[in-house]
């Protein structure tokens, strides 16, 4: 079964999530304020996406700009990313989609479509 990792209040996350329920498609809901993703989970899902750890940064969020992570990033190793991320649910990229095959980082309509079929 897919797995939503979402934020209640955030737009987009709100968009995936009615986006998946038009398309009758069942997934599991999980509320990332409630349960922050742990350290392994980002790692697996990190290696799974085939993305650079920076693209699972929440950047357009508050906190990742009130501690200047823009400039702090590129400097900090792969693990103190993961070790960060998983400090804290608001710094991660949201919504995540989560299945045995792939991981989708964000909701792109187009992509998840292609996924999900």
């Amino acid at each position: 079964m897919l797995k939503l990792i979402c934020y209640p209040k955030c737009t987009t996350c709100q968009k995936a999530k009615k986006w998946l329920d038009d398309q009758k498609i069942a997934y599991e809901y999980r509320d990332i304020k409630l349960e922050n993703p742990t350290r392994e989970e980002l790692s697996l899902w990190q290696k799974k996406s085939g993305l650079p750890m920076k693209k699972f940064f929440n950047t357009s969020g508050l906190l990742y700009k009130s501690m200047d992570l823009k400039n702090k990033l590129p400097a900090m190793t792969e693990d103190a990313m993961l070790d960060l991320l998983a400090s804290d649910g608001m710094l991660v990229k949201r919504p995540l989609l989560i299945a045995d095959g792939f991981v989708l980082v964000g909701f792109k309509e187009a992509e998840w479509s292609e996924s999900v079929r």
